[in-house]
């Protein structure tokens, strides 16, 4: 006798659906960002014409999924939640267009202050709205520029609201420093930021414009507590509590970066969190205090509602950027769980924070915060969910220890799921962030935060210098725990750079292991594997050529071999962390014997003959270096075509190619290009 077929819609994978149905809704802001994902990796930005043929299969996938059975219609969901995904960044994508500066320009630069912060190497950085620039149409002008203060300066106190003026360099926003890299172009267009530069002329003020009260009065309370708290550790409270991270010295921030603590200045989700969490516990003790209007109120939701109110105040003080509004978003979900009677803390409530974060902001998928964030939360709430559900651990620790050791496995499990992100991010993993995080966290926790609500209570009395006073001392710790973690031998240890598929498959294996509730959830384990082991096998380019011509860079024996020790820095920084290298381009470039001229640089190895010429004088030979086979680079245009039997790259070349690499390929060394890579998208059409 035969078996009967399942019906449609019973079949093993049907089944296994409707066994997590219960769990389905955490798969959604995954499903958002694989379309979101693939929109970021299209090589040409869709047509009109694409945006409608998928509005048309979205429209089918709704109306597939009410006719399928209700087990299959997860997958059809599936499918129309990653087509929203891509909708949603090209629809924001075209939401915030503005014009990108096209030339290089040197002339008047004036604008209105929106922020105040400090580049790589510690200069005052500004960022200016409704900029004028001279000889530029107002179609043509890009909605926010940002310079960099060198030379003398100090002529005036920046502050947002103050409209300035200044005569500097503006360019577009530069490309990757190598094919494959760190696209700023993609990043300065989602700020809309149309052009970077420098001035070394002395930044005067023109009017006080306004139209930034809460960025004014971040300045001035920035100000007053680096008054009441001179030195760094002043620097540091007014970055935790306003976002001005202006205050803080380079040496300092390089320590917290080495000891794995650079994640206590951004006002993200540690902050948000301890500081919402102290309101609302303050809250409702001081409530318990009066029992008769305890018992008669529900103490718990007005005290969410504060401390709702305290975060809100927070995000708006402290300048509002993309990682503080994710962490308030994340706080705001769980604190209207409360509101509504639900389990605060779960994947669900980190699930609808999620969504809600790539709905509004879907280039967030990209950015390191958003992927250390919420890598971070997803492991700590799945780790403790097992712990709970064990319901042994608790027992097993005795109870003054607990505190410690919630707080050593925090950093723990958070440190694990952020390291490949952050080594991947930044090229780097701290050897002794763990030992550091221990020693500076709680104090966050215990004393900073809490010491910096109760100085915003004093503030109108004037008595805030008592709360900062606590502050102080604690803050001190946390830079001395910071210089001697960094200090000490092998703290940090250089990362190549991965393939930019490994992180997107790491995650998506460590998703599916975390939210799938049955045995298959171990099929994510391999899936991880295959990421690390791409990582582990991944190859650095032979030979490197910035896009101007200024630098070349050959991988050598022990590391990269550069040819200059200054010219073209961001540039040669951005190869060496790529490498996984912590030499600095001094280092890198007094590696090897390179020419018989500082003007004139040879470097050979590796089948690369690559000789790189600087400046004028080193043109006069340039025929007689054009040899067989071999590579002529030149940072100045020739005012004679060099003849040869060389490949010569002049800037003008280099300007259409953009940076270029020679690859390991299974045949030989492969030629690449930023423009080969770059694809046509908005952020580049003008290349």
């Amino acid at each position: 006798m035969d078996m009967a077929r399942p019906r449609w819609g019973e079949g093993p994978a049907a089944l296994a659906l409707a066994a997590q149905r219960g769990r389905l809704f955490l798969f959604v802001p995954v499903c958002l960002g694989i379309g979101i994902g693939v929109y970021f990796l299209l090589p040409v930005e869709p047509a009109r014409h694409d945006w409608g043929w998928l509005a048309g299969a979205m429209a089918s996938l709704g109306a597939l999924a009410l006719a399928l059975p209700a087990n299959l219609r997860p997958l059809a969901m599936a499918c129309l939640l990653v087509g929203a995904g891509g909708a949603l960044a090209g629809w924001r994508t075209h939401q915030l267009a503005a014009p990108v500066l096209e030339f290089r320009y040197y002339g008047p630069i004036e604008g209105r202050i929106v922020k105040v912060d400090r580049s790589a190497s510690g200069k005052l950085r500004l960022t200016l709205d409704r900029p004028r620039l001279e000889r530029l149409s107002p179609a043509r002008t890009p909605a926010q520029v940002r310079i960099s203060l060198h030379g003398e300066q100090g002529f005036i106190t920046p502050r947002p609201g103050l409209r300035v003026m200044t005569t500097g360099h503006l360019s577009p926003p530069p490309g990757p420093s190598e094919p494959g890299g760190f696209d700023f172009r993609r990043h300065a267009w989602f700020e809309r930021l149309g052009a970077v530069g420098y001035t070394r002329i002395p930044v005067l003020a023109l009017a006080e414009e306004g139209g930034q009260p809460l960025g004014a009065l971040r300045s001035r309370l920035s100000q007053a507590i680096q008054d009441r708290m001179p030195g760094a550790a002043g620097g540091f409270a007014a970055a935790i509590l306003t976002g001005d991270r202006s205050g803080v010295d380079v040496t300092h921030l390089e320590d917290l970066r080495n000891s794995n603590l650079a994640h206590l200045l951004a006002i993200s989700g540690l902050h948000m969190g301890l500081l919402t969490g102290f309101v609302f516990a303050a809250l409702r003790f001081v409530m318990a205090l009066w029992p008769g209007f305890a018992l008669r109120v529900p103490t718990r939701k007005l005290a969410a509602i504060g401390a709702l109110a305290a975060g809100a105040f927070y995000l708006a003080l402290s300048g509002g950027n993309v990682a503080t509004q994710r962490a308030y978003v994340m706080v705001a979900v769980m604190f209207v769980a409360v509101l509504l009677d639900r389990r605060a803390i779960s994947l669900r409530s980190v699930a609808m924070a999620a969504v809600i974060v790539l709905v509004l902001r879907p280039e967030a998928l990209v950015q390191a915060g958003f992927q250390m964030s919420f890598a971070a939360t997803v492991a700590l709430v799945a780790i403790f969910r097992a712990l709970n559900d064990d319901g042994t651990w608790r027992g097993r620790v005795p109870r003054w220890a607990m505190p410690v050791v919630s707080v050593a496995l925090c950093s723990v499990v958070a440190g694990v799921a952020t390291a490949p992100i952050a080594a991947a991010s930044f090229n780097r993993l701290v050897e002794y962030g763990l030992l550091a995080n221990l020693a500076a966290v709680p104090l966050m926790g215990l004393i900073i935060m809490p010491a910096g609500v109760v100085a915003a209570l004093l503030a109108p009395f004037g008595l805030e210098g008592l709360a900062l006073a606590v502050m102080a001392p604690a803050i001190d710790w946390i830079l001395l725990v910071a210089r001697v973690v960094a200090g000490l031998e092998g703290a940090v240890t250089g990362v190549v750079q991965p393939p930019a598929w490994v992180i997107p498959t790491m995650s998506l294996g460590a998703l599916w292991l975390i939210i799938w509730d049955a045995p298959a959830r171990w099929l994510g384990v391999p899936v991880m594997a295959v990421a690390v082991l791409g990582w582990a096998l991944a190859d650095r380019p032979v030979l490197l050529i910035a896009n101007d011509g200024a630098v070349v860079g050959l991988m050598g024996p022990d590391g990269r071999i550069l040819s200059r020790a200054r010219s073209g820095s961001f540039t040669a920084e951005s190869w060496l962390q790529g490498d996984g290298d912590l030499a600095n381009q001094e280092q890198a470039q007094a590696r090897g014997t390179h020419g018989p001229s500082d003007a004139v640089v040879q470097l050979k190895g590796r089948g690369v003959d690559v000789v790189h010429l600087s400046g004028k004088r080193a043109l006069t030979g340039a025929d007689a270096l054009c040899l067989p086979g071999r590579l002529l680079v030149t940072n100045t245009a020739p005012e004679t075509p060099i003849t040869g039997p060389c490949r010569v790259l002049t800037p003008r070349e280099l300007r259409a190619s953009g940076a270029m690499a020679l690859m390991p390929g299974p045949e030989g060394l492969v030629e690449r290009s930023v423009r080969d890579t770059k694809g046509a998208r908005p952020w580049t059409a003008r290349d």
